[in-house]
Order: structure tokens, then C-alpha cells, then sequence
């Protein structure tokens, strides 16, 4: 697995943002946003499903639940275990690999692929994020969709705060925002005072406009991207809360000669 050294591989991050990340109100979400994804796509019972950074896996969970057959990658071996755990307390026989997003790849093994909570961005070269795309793309089987939700360039813009302080569990949290360039990305700065320890780190994350993730997963190999503003399949438009994009794979076709097309570059 590569290691260029990226925030987002560091173990300790995640972990120490892990109450903020995935309180009660996470978890309790996930069940409608697995519902509404297997609706939106039109997805099949029993499909095999890749989420792509599952995090401790509970949108995974959710999946297994509706007798999905699911794998889950991410980097961060400590939410994996976490997911384990969860999956191995409910009975599910879920797939858990620590994986780099930029190189795994199960060539035409998933009919459905989810990267989920704004897990999108984050590599210090923008190639990486195409890349990303490509494997999703290469792990999909023909007629598959990728569903992506993330916070866009248009949503992020129109809610911008440059900061604010919240108490959750206890704990203080102070956030501070900035603009990277002509809305290139966010600097994002999160301190946390937990008593008598504080955490105070300090990421980026690359923006997308609508139009500029559609045209990155069309060049990753997808036939046909929709974009909405939630799970539901609301327009992408004033009053989205997210940003969800539907990329699909192209079905396999024959010619009335016999010969089989299939998807671009697959």
C-alpha cells in the first residue's frame, strides 16, 4: 500500500476525531441514507456492494442488512476493527480490507460502489482523486453505479462560516475554516479540549463543483453521471444539503454482428 505520508493516513486522527465524526446522530442516519441510495439506483436484492472509505462501517452494516454481499475498505486499521466488531456482533459476514482507495481494485466484482460523508478530496494531488475514481470504476461490474456524497464547491460556498465552537459529550470543540485560492478547497482546523488534553489539527480538502466531479468520473470511465442534492434525488440546485453523484458503468451491448461492446476501458 502507498504511503505518501497524507494526514488522512495517520491512524491518530481518526481516532481522536472518531466521537465527533460518528456520534449517535451518525449512526442513526444511516439506515434512511442506505434506503434511499438502494432506491435512488434502482439496486437489485442481494447485490454486492464496495464501500470505499467505510469508516467503522455503518452504512455497510446497513447494507448487509438488506442482504447486500459487502466489502469495505478503508486505511484507518483502527475503524476496521471497529467494523469487525460490529459485524461480528450482528452476525453479518462482512468483507473488511485495509486498503489504499487509489489501488484496490476487484475488476467487475461489485454491481454498486458508495463513497459516503465527504470521504473525497483529500490527497495532495488531484490526480490521486481521478485515480480513486478509476479503481471504483475498474471494481464495477457492467450496468454498475457508484453512488458519491459529498459536500460541493456550490453548498460549501453558500453555508461558508470561517469558524465556530460547539460542546459535544463533554468535550469543547473550536473549528476554523479558509478558503484555499479561487475556492480551490478548505483549510480546515478542528481543536478539541477533552478535559486537560486538546487536539488541535489542521487539513485541506480539495472542492468540487457539480460539473467538475461529472467531468472527472466521465474521464475515469463512467457512461452517464446525475447529480442531486440529497439521496432522495432532489435537484442539485439552491436548496441541496449535499452534493450525491450517480456515475454508471456502461451495460454490456451486442451489435447486430455478435460483437460484444462493453464498458469504456474496462
Amino acid at each position: 500500500m502507498p504511503d505518501d505520508g497524507g494526514w488522512f493516513a495517520d491512524d491518530g486522527f481518526w481516532t481522536d476525531y472518531a466521537p465527533i465524526l460518528f456520534d449517535a446522530g451518525a449512526w442513526d442516519e444511516a439506515p434512511d441514507a442506505v434506503d434511499s441510495i438502494l432506491k435512488l439506483v434502482g439496486a437489485r436484492p442481494g447485490c454486492a456492494v464496495l464501500d470505499i472509505c467505510c469508516g467503522p462501517g455503518r452504512h455497510a452494516a446497513e447494507f448487509a442488512r438488506r442482504g447486500c454481499r459487502v466489502t469495505g475498505i478503508d486505511i484507518t486499521e483502527p475503524y476496521l476493527d471497529a467494523a469487525r466488531s460490529t459485524a461480528a456482533a450482528e452476525g453479518f459476514d462482512i468483507e473488511y480490507l485495509r486498503a489504499d482507495a487509489r489501488e484496490f481494485a476487484r475488476p467487475g466484482a461489485f454491481d454498486l460502489a458508495v463513497n459516503l460523508f465527504t470521504s473525497f478530496g483529500y490527497f495532495d494531488d488531484p490526480a490521486d482523486d481521478e485515480r480513486m475514481a478509476r479503481r471504483a470504476f475498474e471494481s464495477l461490474a457492467p450496468g454498475g453505479v457508484l453512488v458519491m456524497e459529498l459536500a460541493g464547491k456550490e453548498t460549501t460556498a453558500r453555508d461558508f462560516r470561517d469558524g465556530e465552537w460547539f460542546e459535544r459529550d463533554g468535550r469543547l470543540i473550536l473549528t476554523e475554516q479558509a478558503v484555499v485560492g479561487a475556492w480551490e478547497g478548505i483549510r480546515h482546523r478542528w481543536m478539541v479540549v477533552d478535559g486537560n488534553r486538546r487536539i488541535d489539527r489542521t487539513w485541506f480538502r480539495r472542492l468540487y463543483a457539480g460539473t467538475e466531479l461529472a467531468a472527472l468520473l466521465r474521464r475515469a470511465g463512467f457512461a452517464d453521471v446525475s447529480l442531486y442534492g440529497s439521496f432522495d434525488g432532489a435537484p442539485y440546485g439552491p436548496e441541496a444539503r449535499t452534493l450525491v453523484a450517480v456515475a454508471r458503468v456502461a451495460p454490456v451491448a451486442t451489435t447486430p454482428s455478435g460483437t460484444v461492446l462493453t464498458a469504456p476501458g474496462a
